[in-house]
């Protein structure tokens, strides 16, 4: 069953004022459709009522056993009283859990290590109101926040706690907020803390890696009425297949998404990890005219503005697999973000080479005669001077140097009285803090440790969840159990980037007699998306395209004399890097028209 639920809670006595359409007030709960399925359950004891969703699994055996006879919302509500804040840290598996006292009064609302669930909030020293979708939070009025749009242009989505409301936040993961007489209290409950082992043994590391990889995807399945797999044709997604086929016994179905345009398709790799497992597998090709159906179905689905374009052939492959009856999906994501698979993580490691450099070397010499005029036009020094340019601007800070937004630059995108409204430079401070966190971490571990944040709470995983929900599924993530990310911790950074740079080196050992060799050698690809490509072929692709961006320049956000150019010339000119900033400008304008249609910088 889908629920939505929304409270208040408030030092003066009810009635309180929420001034929400529904008039939610302490202890009614609204039902309806949520961005994410999971099973609401709720238990009072006295005064004390919990609300919880999802499916937590309790470390704790006496709280396991609560959970096992009473129910989980029992089980929280006991963690609570007997760890406060810090309970959720008894707890695995994705979960959001509401614990609150109207007799005293007082509030704890906590969400899973990576957020699954989200849970927003609003409040001050007189009330805390609290949804699971940001809109729907009662008492916050405070209208679009003008910052959350230019964060969600710079990241392709608003990562938290910043929503596109004034007012109301989303709780980080692995966080609890707490609210009582002394007001709105946030606490991180867990971070990873690395501590590689070097003596490690590598044949007895890849049987508790293999085993633990199966176990999860056992778990997964377990008491599903009819479970598939993602299969992209990567290592993580044919693992995922490969370890269903061997739980369930039985040829998994796997469903595989494809695109009729040159460097789009890896359908063939899909394929061959299908023929090598035996699953049942189907795929589909999206065309233009699924993309024109898709876009304002997904760009309104998120209760905020969300761009990740990949979600739109996620959501069609989900859809595949829902209407042939599967009830839950298992997807790869969070084997790059563990193991250190993403490209980025041995471009880093070169750049970070430089400070071996003598300081002395560096300033007095390398870096004047690389900037000398002209040596920009040698490809031999052009290419040192980028180096150079690069390797002396400190991380993450080097991470946005090719960030499409600040590469077009701000005041060229947006109009004049949109950015008064904004600080350019928060995302980029929001992105230091994150990064200050892991101090004391290697290069590779510090790296990861950011991307957890960025790139699977923020990004990742809500595509997946928000997709697979809007056709109507539940969805899994057996490389980010516990278990999993507790064994990662104490991999030697080499194991995850090798000294030769090799990516993922230890994932990709553990995994050499299970996964077909060519899969195992690919290249990283994923779901891509030809949308830039499209628009500029596809006649009712650019109409919808140039509809939207234009209503962008009547909203005053973006400048009327950059969508043109945006449209006729740069996307023409390199339709896979503006593809992306097109997309994003796009879902901006159809969400806004949804949830937001009078507003205006």
């Amino acid at each position: 069953m889908s629920v939505t639920f929304a409270g208040m809670l408030s030092c003066s006595p009810p009635p309180y004022d929420v001034r929400r359409p529904s008039h939610l007030t302490l202890l009614e709960f609204a039902t309806g459709f949520l961005a994410q399925s999971g099973t609401l359950s709720e238990f009072q004891d006295g005064p004390e009522l919990c609300l919880a969703i999802g499916t937590p699994r309790f470390s704790d055996a006496a709280l396991a056993d609560i959970a096992a006879t009473a129910g989980p919302a029992a089980a929280w509500l006991t963690a609570f009283r007997d760890y406060g804040p810090a309970a959720p840290a008894r707890a695995r598996g994705r979960f959001a859990v509401v614990v609150f006292n109207p007799s005293r009064p007082s509030l704890a609302l906590a969400v899973d290590r990576f957020g699954t669930y989200p849970v927003c909030y609003s409040g001050n020293h007189d009330y805390c109101a609290f949804a699971d979708l940001a809109h729907a939070v009662p008492a916050a009025e405070g209208g679009i926040d003008p910052q959350a749009i230019f964060d969600y242009l710079y990241f392709h989505a608003i990562p938290a706690p910043r929503t596109i409301h004034r007012g109301v936040s989303r709780l980080p993961a692995a966080h609890t907020l707490t609210w009582n007489e002394q007001g709105l209290r946030l606490d991180n409950y867990w971070q990873p803390h690395f501590a590689p082992d070097p003596k490690r043994d590598l044949e007895s590391s890849k049987a508790e890696f293999l085993s633990i990889v199966g176990r999860a995807v056992k778990r997964e399945a377990r008491g599903e009425t009819k479970v598939g797999a993602f299969l992209s044709g990567g290592t993580d997604s044919s693992t995922v297949a490969g370890m269903l086929c061997k739980a369930l016994k039985k040829p998994a179905p796997t469903y595989s998404i494809g695109f009729d345009a040159q460097g789009y398709d890896e359908m063939e790799y899909a394929r061959l990890a299908s023929r090598h497992f035996g699953t049942e597998h189907h795929e589909y090709y999206v065309t233009a005219d699924d993309l024109v159906d898709a876009l304002p179905r997904i760009a309104t689905h998120y209760d905020q503005p969300f761009g990740n374009s990949s979600v739109a052939p996620s959501w069609i492959c989900a859809s595949r697999a829902r209407a042939d009856g599967i009830t839950k999906l298992l997807a790869g994501d969070g084997g790059d973000e563990l193991f250190g698979g993403n490209a980025r993580y041995a471009k880093q490691t070169v750049f970070e080479l430089y400070g071996r450099v003598p300081r002395l070397v560096r300033r007095a010499l390398l870096e004047p005669v690389l900037g000398l005029p002209g040596m920009n036009k040698i490809k031999l020094t052009r290419k040192a001077a980028s180096y150079v340019e690069q390797a002396a601007v400190p991380l993450p800070d080097r991470l946005e140097m090719y960030n499409l937004l600040l590469r077009l630059g701000p005041r060229e995108v947006f109009e004049p009285g949109f950015l008064e409204q904004v600080d350019i430079a928060a995302p980029l401070i929001a992105q230091r803090g994150t990064w200050a966190q892991s101090a004391g971490s290697t290069l590779i571990d510090r790296m990861l440790a950011f991307d957890w944040k960025y790139t699977l709470a923020d990004n990742d995983l809500p595509k997946v969840i928000g997709a697979t929900s809007l056709a109507g599924l539940g969805v899994a993530f057996p490389l980010l159990a516990e278990d999993l990310i507790d064994f990662s911790l104490t991999l030697p950074p080499d194991w995850k980037l090798s000294k030769d740079r090799t990516l993922r080196w230890f994932f990709k050992e553990a995994l050499k007699d299970f996964l077909p060799a060519d899969i195992i050698a690919k290249k990283k690809h994923g779901f891509g998306l030809p949308f830039g490509v499209w628009a500029c072929k596809h006649e009712g692709l650019r109409a919808l395209t140039a509809d939207a961006l234009n209503g962008l320049g009547r909203r005053r956000i973006v400048r009327a004399d950059f969508i043109n150019p945006l449209i006729n010339r740069l996307l023409p000119s390199h339709p896979g890097y503006y593809g992306e900033m097109v997309w994003i400008l796009v879902v901006l304008e159809l969400w806004l028209r949804e949830y937001a249609p009078e507003y205006r910088s």
